[in-house]
């Protein structure tokens, strides 16, 4: 007889359990940490609406767009087309959005034409090199969130980012504790977290990546030198006394009869 099918967990019921509230609020120490000292005037969160991110930030306007019907959120559009100004946005977090939506690289450049030049774009990703990617491909296979989405690696990100002209500044990892789903196990295993940032950064859970749209100003080419020293030469050059009597003789003649 096969063993039963795991249910399929939707990100809210996720959120609910010891696992995700886990997740949750190791991300957003971690988040509150890096992007409290973030000046500006505009902050947008996109996706992930049950947990505001941008609560440490203090820019005048915050606010949390969501996708999905039903949630909590200021603005509800498609990442693939926000309905905002371009260049209009000081900060964009993007908490576990890529590896979940079909088109990210769609959701990449979007984010790219609000942003200002010098925006900074902080994204939240579940790292496959890590326990919780393993355990992705281990029996019984896990079904639903966080498990099926498209882990994405941070070397594929920077290339992607580096296309689009931002510049990666720093990242951080986190969640070195196995998925364990209950809170008894987790804190059991919480020793791992200060450890992994000593031993095996790498192997996080979780990154946060901070990277910066990059805009390339324009550079005026002058002449070289020398041809700036001629050209002034000629310029300044005055005309012969025996030129200028000339010419008004010649005039003059062809005016006779």
């Amino acid at each position: 007889m096969p063993p039963p099918t795991p249910p399929i967990i939707s990100p809210q019921e996720w959120l609910k359990t010891e696992q995700g509230r886990y997740v949750l609020d190791l991300e957003a120490a971690r988040v509150s940490d890096t992007i409290a000292n973030e000046f500006g005037y505009n902050a947008l969160q996109l996706g992930l609406p049950e947990r505001n991110l941008l609560v440490a930030n203090r820019m005048p306007l915050r606010q949390i767009v969501s996708d999905r019907a039903g949630t909590p959120a200021h603005l509800r559009a498609q990442f693939t087309a926000l309905p905002i100004a371009s260049q209009s946005v000081d900060l964009v977090v993007l908490p576990h959005v890529l590896e979940f939506r079909s088109d990210p690289h769609q959701i990449l450049r979007e984010v790219e034409r609000i942003l200002i030049p010098e925006g900074r774009l902080f994204i939240i990703g579940f790292n496959p090199f890590s326990l919780w990617g393993l355990r992705r491909r281990l029996p019984p296979f896990p079904r639903g969130f966080p498990w099926e989405g498209q882990y994405l690696s941070v070397l594929r990100l920077k290339d992607w980012l580096k296309l689009l002209g931002f510049e990666i500044d720093r990242g951080i990892f986190g969640l070195y504790a196995p998925p364990c789903k209950s809170a008894v196990w987790l804190k059991r295993w919480q020793f791992m977290e200060k450890a992994g940032d000593r031993w095996w950064g790498f192997a996080g859970g979780i990154y946060i990546i901070r990277a910066i749209k990059r805009v390339h100003g324009m550079r005026l080419i002058l002449p070289s030198w020398r041809d700036q020293k001629l050209a002034a030469a000629g310029a300044l050059n005055p005309l012969s006394r025996k030129n200028c009597l000339e010419q008004p003789h010649e005039e003059s003649g062809k005016n006779e009869p």
